[in-house]
């Protein structure tokens, strides 16, 4: 299995906006393309960030070519939402995973 791990630092003062958005919004949309299988959002501890608040999401896909697909057919679209929605407000990256059985 794959793991595409989105890590977000957010302004505090949006922080619960984002966190409902990203539950009834961007996850869902996120999820719609059906080329994840499940995912999960956590809050980050014991980071030494006093100017924001910083989560994790994780989303689970069978193998990297469904993962290349949604990159190169959703991925721009939906990260676009987000920076519209946030803009200057929270910085992010990603990383890809693979789970060791």
């Amino acid at each position: 299995m794959i793991i595409y791990n989105v890590t977000v630092s957010i302004e505090k003062e949006v922080s619960e906006e984002w966190v409902t958005w990203m539950r009834e919004v961007h996850i869902p949309n996120v999820m719609a393309t059906g080329y994840f299988l499940e995912n999960r959002l956590a809050k980050v501890l014991l980071v030494g960030d006093d100017d924001g608040v910083t989560y994790t999401t994780q989303y689970v896909c069978k193998n990297m070519a469904d993962l290349q697909v949604y990159q190169g057919s959703h991925a721009q679209r939906l990260q676009a939402e987000v920076k519209e929605k946030f803009d200057g407000k929270y910085a992010a990256f990603r990383t890809v995973l693979e789970t060791i059985e």
